[in-house]
């Protein structure tokens, strides 16, 4: 008998009260439910947590939140991993929405797929898929630029991070032994991503592409914020993953391809 999958999704706020109703709805109108909500909030001074606390009222699945004073938005990401009780995992931070009502429906399915007929077969350590790249009203504006592999394994990432978070489903028992690096302040979700990976490998763990774009994410985050110290730290990441030549050979193709767009 097939079990039923459960997924919690996770939200990290900090006044965030502009763009958190819109997350929150995402949520609510899926039409898969086998879910939990974790809303992890950094202490929050505007609406967000009256905006939370309504949203949860009357939700026929359990939704979680938990304010306090943390070290940044990867330490509550931290916090939000340790209490999850699904079988998989999602950040959807405030402002981020799933692409579709079905979302998480589409996502089950393709685990589903994986171990259809064969009980002993292992649920994979991710599903991942495309992202969409929104306007503050939720406008399509065009697909992710780094669009994700046919295949994806660790070594992917050495091109860039071409799965962001949003759309990266990771079996919770797999990533609750992989937190987040605090030491980095932009790219801690890169490198999160590729220790995971490479855990799964290890384990013979499948990686599986659900062929769908999964989320939509608001143009004007953290990174492109923060551009010129996120390519910095991106480096430094890749350059502990692969070394030090293969990564500065990939930054000169990305420099190169650059120079070709113009």
């Amino acid at each position: 008998m097939q079990q039923t999958i459960t997924i919690s999704v996770i939200t990290i706020t900090y006044n965030a009260a502009k763009v958190l109703q819109r997350t929150l709805d995402s949520v609510a109108h899926q039409t898969y439910q086998h879910i939990e909500h974790l809303i992890i909030d950094g202490a929050s001074k505007d609406d967000t947590l009256a905006i939370a606390h309504r949203y949860a009222e009357g939700k026929n699945y359990p939704v979680v939140i938990q304010s306090e004073p943390d070290k940044g938005i990867y330490d509550a990401m931290n916090k939000g991993m340790a209490k999850a009780t699904g079988d998989y995992l999602v950040f959807l931070n405030a402002g981020d929405v799933f692409h579709a009502d079905d979302t998480l429906q589409t996502v089950c399915q393709t685990i589903a797929l994986q171990t259809a007929g064969n009980t002993s077969a292992p649920l994979p350590a991710v599903v991942y898929g495309d992202t969409a790249i929104v306007d503050e009203q939720g406008h399509f504006l065009r697909l992710r630029r780094l669009r994700p592999p046919h295949q994806l394994s660790w070594r992917s990432f050495r091109w860039g991070m071409l799965v962001c978070h949003q759309s990266f489903y990771a079996r919770t028992d797999v990533a609750q032994q992989h937190h987040y690096n605090l030491q980095y302040r932009h790219s801690a979700d890169v490198d999160w991503c590729i220790r995971l990976m490479k855990d799964a490998e290890k384990r013979h763990l499948p990686i599986v592409n659900s062929h769908q774009i999964l989320s939509d994410f608001m143009d004007g985050g953290n990174t492109t914020q923060h551009h010129r110290a996120s390519l910095r730290e991106r480096f430094t990441v890749m350059r502990n993953h692969y070394g030090f030549v293969s990564t500065l050979l990939c930054h000169l193709w990305f420099v190169i391809r650059a120079v070709i767009k113009k």
